[in-house]
């Protein structure tokens, strides 16, 4: 049963959990970048003219 529930849930994904070093990946850049975007606002807003 925990199979069934398990495959019908990652079939609503936008994204493949198979391969788990790319899924890694992926998250790693994806959260990384919401959590560097504020440092490069503020580098951009103290470099500008």
């Amino acid at each position: 049963m925990f199979f069934a529930v398990f495959s019908l849930s990652q079939q609503n994904l936008p994204f493949s959990v198979e391969n788990k070093w790319r899924l890694l990946a992926m998250m790693t850049v994806y959260f990384g970048s919401g959590f560097a975007a504020p440092f490069f606002i503020v580098r951009h807003q103290l470099l500008k003219k």
